[in-house]
């Protein structure tokens, strides 16, 4: 039984199914932050049914706030700032046109176009590996770019879900892994904290949901500290494919979740 000061000062309820579900949202946040960036859809599907999918978002941003500050500080030795810049314009345009667009549709039909986004996204990446090359000047061409990081943009505002877009965009990239993880931090360190004051403008960040936050702070830090453990012991090749495979399965569970 949950006690009653928390369910009167936080968005929990009596029900110990929602702080077991929301619990165990926000130790995948920690490892998604950590580089298995999978992960992050699934945080976003399970705090969707714990608290309601529109209220869930205002409710994990804080945490992955906290998350991508831990994120960097372990990952920053590699990537550079420098690398995020292609994407930062379209990705502010995209952070404003999902603070339009949650206002006018519903988070499930939000979430059904992420799922079906991110998996034409995956094909995509299969078929740069397929073409042996020849259709890698795409990736780096200024309108992949500025393509992906509208999508990551919108996504980001709309659920939190960008993570498996800017990892189909990383891999296409083909960095290291070092160098994959330090701009990945970087990007969603600028991006979440630049999508505060949409988020509060909309009403979904207030004070029970800051009260749930502190609650569910030691579960992100304890899958952080996981993550980075898991991922110094997977080489490369199954570092990429362990990505594919995660967000792959995660947009499937967004789409029939």
């Amino acid at each position: 039984m949950i006690p009653d000061w928390l369910q009167q000062h936080t968005l929990f309820t009596g029900d110990l199914r929602i702080l077991i579900l929301a619990s165990i949202a926000a130790l995948c946040i920690g490892l998604s932050k950590s580089g298995l960036s999978g992960t992050a859809t699934l945080n976003v599907v399970l705090m969707a049914q714990a608290f309601g999918a529109k209220a869930s978002v205002g409710l994990v941003l804080p945490l992955l706030i906290v998350a991508d500050f831990m994120g960097y500080f372990i990952n920053r030795h590699g990537g550079s700032w420098r690398r995020i810049i292609p994407m930062a314009p379209p990705a502010i345009l995209g952070v404003i046109a999902g603070y339009f667009l949650l206002g006018e549709i519903d988070n499930g039909t939000a979430r059904m176009v992420i799922g079906w986004l991110i998996i034409s996204l995956l094909g995509f990446k299969l078929l740069l590996d397929a073409s042996q090359g020849a259709l890698q000047v795409l990736t780096s061409h200024r309108l992949f770019a500025w393509a992906m990081g509208l999508c990551a943009g919108v996504t980001t505002m709309l659920a939190n879900a960008a993570g498996p877009v800017m990892t189909v965009y990383l891999l296409s990239q083909r960095l290291e892994k070092k160098e994959h993880l330090g701009v990945f931090s970087r990007f969603f360190l600028f991006i979440n904290l630049f999508k505060v004051p949409f988020s509060a403008n909309l009403g979904i960040i207030h004070p029970q949901s800051l009260m749930t936050n502190l609650v569910l702070l030691p579960a992100v830090v304890l899958g952080i500290l996981l993550g980075w453990q898991i991922l110094k012991r997977i080489p490369q090749k199954p570092f990429e494919w362990t990505l594919f495979v995660m967000t792959l399965v995660a947009a499937v569970w967004l789409i029939i979740g």
